[in-house]
């Protein structure tokens, strides 16, 4: 038996990793930390929360003093981190919330890792790290050698926290990995994301907003294959290690909205174009070789295979999405949560 400390697992990826997780590994143990900010939804926990083998504390990263306790009473085998602020048009507004969660939080949970020892620390990135390629060199991809080279305040936050983890490796023997993701989408997607977006105004036959012209590429990966990975990089990873997570579903911004429209069967007339946004990248793209080829994993989704059962869940969980939009979710969070 192992015991796994889960932050951010009220959020849309560490969310479906704990679904996962508690239910193929009935014999580990499972805590979850989350502050509930606005993109953390206990709902989405709903489903494993009476399970045996799984614990909720509701805690901020950033809080030292509670975290050292939770490290001391718990005594985790393995840590891995979701938690982050993550929305690009957000942290352009507002940089400062995103430098305290995702780098001094960072710090806190490897602070504490190496006081009280675990076998390994993961640390769940992205590929906007690597900045972005250019349109027309559909021949290149990012590597995990490629440089650093951020374009938000969002993707240099996460870029420094990966170098402090690389730091502490380093200097401290912190076993650690690092993995790096393309755009997920699926289930419990925070709807100010883009498909959920999408689908949301399309049902409602509003106008569907496109950045620019609507051709910045991005690698689509489903969230499952994304779980499914980290969960082989933290068991059998190298240590020290950084891995790129992608599926070779590379689409553009306005390819993604038509297909949605078309599962739908709504109109392309709902499409509108709007100013785009401030250093926006043209082209993600990863080459995940090396995962593959290392430690054997495969994609279980095409982006054409994962779309449709993505837009059957969204139209088969309207409650759990309209919560979140009316502000139920955040007032059932308050009565329920704030003080525990």
């Amino acid at each position: 038996m192992s015991k796994f400390l889960i932050t951010g697992g009220a959020g849309f990826i560490g969310g479906n990793f704990l679904h996962i997780m508690v239910n193929n590994y009935p014999e580990d143990q499972y805590v979850c930390i989350d502050a509930l900010t606005y993109a953390g939804n206990i709902e989405t926990l709903e489903p494993i929360m009476n399970k045996n083998n799984f614990k909720f504390i509701h805690e901020n990263i950033c809080n030292r003093e509670a975290i050292f306790k939770i490290f001391e009473e718990e005594h985790f085998d393995y840590v891995i981190n979701f938690a982050a602020e993550s929305h690009v048009d957000r942290s352009i507004e507002n940089p400062g919330i995103f430098l305290n969660t995702n780098i001094l939080g960072t710090q806190t949970l490897m602070d504490a890792c190496r006081k009280y020892g675990i076998k390994r620390y993961h640390q769940v990135s992205t590929d906007e790290v690597y900045g972005d390629l250019p349109l027309d060199r559909p021949d290149l991809f990012f590597t995990e050698d490629t440089p650093i080279n951020t374009s938000s305040p969002y993707s240099a936050s996460k870029a420094s926290a990966d170098l402090l983890v690389q730091a502490y490796h380093r200097t401290f023997g912190l076993p650690i990995t690092i993995s790096r993701c393309s755009n997920n989408y699926g289930p419990y997607h925070f709807p100010e994301k883009l498909i959920p977006l999408i689908i949301k105004k399309a049902l409602a036959n509003e106008q569907l907003p496109i950045y620019g012209n609507g051709q910045n590429v991005r690698d689509w990966l489903h969230v499952y294959d994304h779980c499914t990975a980290i969960d082989l990089i933290v068991r059998k990873g190298k240590n020290g290690e950084v891995y790129n997570i992608g599926g070779h579903n590379e689409k553009t911004n306005l390819e993604v909205v038509k297909t949605i429209l078309k599962e739908l069967g709504k109109p392309e007339s709902l499409i509108t174009y709007v100013k785009d946004r401030a250093g926006h990248d043209l082209r993600y793209a990863i080459d995940p070789s090396k995962l593959m080829n290392e430690l054997g994993w495969k994609p279980k989704y095409t982006f054409e295979t994962g779309i449709g059962p993505t837009i059957q869940w969204n139209l088969e969980n309207q409650k759990w999405i309209n919560n979140i939009l009316s502000g139920e979710y955040i007032r059932f969070m308050n009565d329920n949560y704030k003080n525990k």
